[in-house]
């Protein structure tokens, strides 16, 4: 069976400074049309942290698309001209003042492939210390770190209280691979 769309025409509805819209006339595999509108946004990136002390670090900030708080993991874009690695870097710093001794990515994604085109690769961070030199944190954000233990958050995740989907899917990863963050050597 034949899936692929054909695009007619392309009219870009919106340009933000975050996302562009994009309106979409399609030909359907059984020649019918269509009407898709797109979401474009940077790629992005999200950093699932576990200490030493076996607690994962949530970011609560106030979300206007939800209009109300969110925990989730650290996250943010790549910039233009950054590599997801180094985007990792920074907004581990940006956002919990922390490096990690290894950042490993365990997952790549798209957020939303119904509307959106971003991109987005799950980190694991490990190894965590105190940053030298902090970077200025985005003007908009008012963040503040919250620390749970697995229980804790697999009750939010059941709850619902947790419904960030990148933190629910870091959720999970936790819960498979409980050794995050514990020090083996020490």
């Amino acid at each position: 069976m034949d899936f692929e769309e054909q695009v007619q025409t392309r009219t870009q509805v919106f340009d933000g400074s975050l996302v562009q819209v994009e309106r979409q006339v399609v030909t359907l595999p059984n020649q019918t049309t269509a009407t898709r509108e797109i979401v474009h946004h940077q790629p992005a990136v999200a950093i699932l942290i576990v200490t030493a002390a076996q607690q994962m670090v949530l970011v609560k900030q106030w979300r206007a698309a939800t209009n109300g708080i969110t925990f989730e993991i650290p996250a943010g874009k790549v910039e233009p001209g950054e590599t997801p690695m180094a985007a990792a870097v920074r907004e581990l710093n940006e956002e919990t003042r922390l490096v990690a001794n290894q950042l490993t990515p365990i997952a790549e994604f798209y957020t939303s492939p119904g509307f959106t085109d971003e991109y987005m690769t799950l980190y694991v961070a490990t190894g965590l210390q105190p940053v030298t030199t902090a970077l200025p944190q985005d003007a908009d954000e008012q963040l503040q770190l919250v620390y749970r233990d697995l229980p804790v958050v697999m009750g939010q995740v059941t709850s619902g209280e947790l419904v960030d989907a990148k933190t629910v899917m870091a959720v999970w990863y936790w819960q498979s691979h409980q050794a995050l963050g514990v020090d083996l050597h020490g």
